[in-house]
C-alpha cells in the first residue's frame, strides 16, 4: 500500500512531472475499470497523486499493479468433480515412451505415476478436481515428469531423489492460500526429475517464462525508484 504523503497545498513542479502525474492518474482509473482497485482505493491514489512531488512518490503508487498494456492472464476458478465421476485409483505409466493428461480430465483421488527412461506430463489446469486432497505418488527412473498446475491450486511437494531432484517454482503467483484446491506429490527419482511449475491457462512455457521476467523487471525498478 502506497505511503500517506504530507497534506497540504499542492506544490509547482516541472512540467514533465506534471506529465508524468496525468499518465499515473489515468493508469489508476484504467486499474478501476479493470476491476484492480476499488472506488475507496481510486479515490486515495487520486489523491495522493495530486499531492505527489517526485516521480518516484508517483510511480510507487502503481508499483503493485500489474502494467496495464500487457494482457494480464487471469486465473479460471476450479471445477469441482462430480464425485460419481471420480476414481479412487489410477496407474499412469511410460517404460521408454511418453504419457500425457491434460484439457478435461478428472484425476482420480490417488495417483501412481511411473517412468523409466521415459517421461510424463500432467496438465492440472483444465483439470476437474475431486473434492479433498489430490496425492499424486510418483516414481522416475532416468525419466522425468512434469506437472502444470493453474495458480489457484495448492501443491504441497516432497520426495527422494538420487542423481536427480524434486523442484518446484511458483515464479511470482503468490501461493493461494486455505480452500484452493491440493495437490500433495511424493516419490522417488533415481537420475530423473520430477518438476511442477505453474501456468495459467492457455499460457505456453515461453509465454510463462516472459511473463515471470517482465513482472521481476517491474518489482526491481519499484525497489530502486523507492531507494534504501
Amino acid at each position: 500500500m502506497p505511503e500517506q504523503l504530507p497534506t497540504g497545498p499542492r506544490k509547482r513542479v516541472a512540467p514533465a512531472l506534471e506529465e508524468r502525474r496525468d499518465q499515473v492518474i489515468a493508469t489508476l482509473a484504467s486499474h478501476f475499470a479493470a476491476d484492480r482497485l476499488s472506488l475507496d482505493q481510486l479515490e486515495q491514489r487520486m489523491d495522493l497523486a495530486q499531492r505527489a512531488v517526485t516521480a518516484a512518490e508517483m510511480d510507487e503508487l502503481l508499483a503493485d499493479l500489474p502494467d496495464p498494456q500487457e494482457p494480464q492472464p487471469e486465473p479460471v476458478p476450479s471445477r469441482l468433480a462430480d464425485p460419481e465421476a471420480v476414481r479412487n485409483y489410477q496407474v499412469l505409466a511410460a517404460v521408454m515412451g511418453g504419457v500425457e493428461r491434460k484439457g478435461h480430465w478428472v484425476p482420480a483421488r490417488k495417483t501412481l505415476v511411473v517412468t523409466f527412461m521415459g517421461g510424463a506430463e500432467l496438465d492440472l489446469r483444465e483439470a476437474s478436481f475431486p473434492p479433498g486432497e489430490v496425492e499424486i505418488g510418483i516414481f522416475t527412473v532416468w525419466g522425468g515428469v512434469e506437472i502444470i498446475v493453474p495458480p489457484d491450486v495448492r501443491v504441497d511437494m516432497g520426495g527422494l531423489a538420487i542423481m536427480g531432484g524434486f523442484t518446484q517454482d511458483r515464479g511470482n503467483v503468490k501461493d493461494p492460500g486455505a480452500g484452493a484446491p491440493s495437490v500433495r506429490i511424493t516419490g522417488f527419482a533415481l537420475m530423473g526429475g520430477v518438476e511442477v511449475v505453474v501456468r495459467y491457462p492457455g499460457e505456453t512455457a515461453r509465454d510463462a517464462k516472459r511473463r515471470v521476467r517482465e513482472e521481476r523487471k517491474r518489482l526491481q525498478k519499484g525497489q530502486r525508484e523507492k531507494g534504501p
